[in-house]
């Protein structure tokens, strides 16, 4: 080969490279990740998302890029920022963080696959068609916390037997916490008890709606679990400590700040389950036919440092019960 003719296959090389390089760079797929609350509180569940897609053999930054949109509690902001991410041609998207956030996704793309995290009925709200063949472009979880608000509410009634009147803080800006409410009043009324239901949907109604559970004298709390009230965990945990407060909340990550009880779905395992669903997806599956999956792991966390500095004796069938003790 004369150096003419050298230089010349050297030269298309270099350009074809690059070429192809882009070309790779472009196959990988962009997974969108929707969430109404901050990042700052809730790095866990991404945690979780990616570890469901390395099961399903999809690793952040190697073979797939997550492209995240966070409403920091605007709830207002959220069909703006699922309109970018469609904008953005995602592959998949996940709506995390309950209904709000599925209901803009779905408002945004008829087309584009979306996982949804929703504590209410999939089948009632209109996303899906049925839960094991949810038909369209729509699947995920439903954690049912409605029943599981009731739940915490006997817990914490076997925790603090003596308080009659149990206060229970909810955002009114998220929708599915008007039937936690009602679950919960039916509760109360079973056993007894009166139930003071506080909204408080910004970190100042959150210090009034305090001001209000002492002067009513409510000798216990139950938080709601939705993402406004999760990402507001250390304010809650701190206010609960100064007015000697007992409370239980719905994550453990709330106990590990210094809260005295949870009980609800593992959180980062939700996110780890609908991650190994994204992967199905990128993998040529249809959301159609993935059937809607309820969580696979509950935790129930006694914090018994918190209990001693409340002065609780913790009742030993409850102890027993638990899945986690710290102490």
């Amino acid at each position: 080969m004369n150096r003419r003719a050298f230089i010349t296959l050297l030269g298309g090389a270099a350009v074809a490279w690059p070429l192809s390089a882009r070309a790779q760079q472009q196959a990988v797929p962009v997974v969108g990740f929707l969430h109404p609350s901050s990042p700052e509180p809730f790095g866990h569940i991404v945690d979780g998302f990616r570890r469901g897609l390395r099961d399903a053999g999809f690793v952040d930054g190697q073979n797939l890029a997550i492209e995240y949109r966070w409403a920091r509690g605007e709830y207002e902001r959220l069909p703006t920022l699922a309109a970018d991410l469609v904008q953005r041609q995602v592959r998949v998207m996940l709506a995390g963080g309950g209904e709000a956030g599925a209901l803009a996704a779905k408002a945004a793309t008829s087309t584009i696959p979306i996982l949804i995290v929703t504590s209410s009925d999939p089948v009632k709200s209109g996303l899906v068609a049925s839960f094991n063949r949810p038909g369209g472009n729509v699947t995920g979880l439903m954690t049912a916390t409605s029943v599981l608000e009731a739940k915490k509410f006997g817990l914490l009634c076997e925790m603090v037997p003596n308080a009659r009147v149990v206060a229970m803080i909810i955002n009114p800006n998220y929708p599915p916490h008007a039937a936690d409410a009602v679950e919960v009043q039916s509760a109360a009324q079973s056993i007894g008890r009166q139930l003071l239901v506080l909204r408080a949907g910004s970190p100042q109604a959150i210090d009034s709606a305090f001001t209000t559970l002492v002067e009513q004298r409510a000798g216990a709390l139950l938080v709601g679990g939705d993402p406004f009230l999760v990402g507001r965990s250390q304010q809650l945990v701190a206010m609960a400590a100064r007015h000697a407060i007992p409370a239980i909340y719905d994550f453990r990550e709330s106990v590990l700040l210094g809260g005295l009880m949870s009980y609800g779905s593992n959180l980062p395992n939700n996110y780890r389950q609908l991650g190994v669903y994204a992967g199905r997806i990128l993998k040529g599956e249809s959301a159609a036919d993935l059937p809607i999956m309820h969580p696979a792991l509950f935790d129930f966390t006694i914090n018994l440092v918190a209990a001693k500095a409340l002065g609780l004796e913790v009742p030993p069938m409850l102890l027993a019960r638990a899945d986690e003790v710290i102490e």
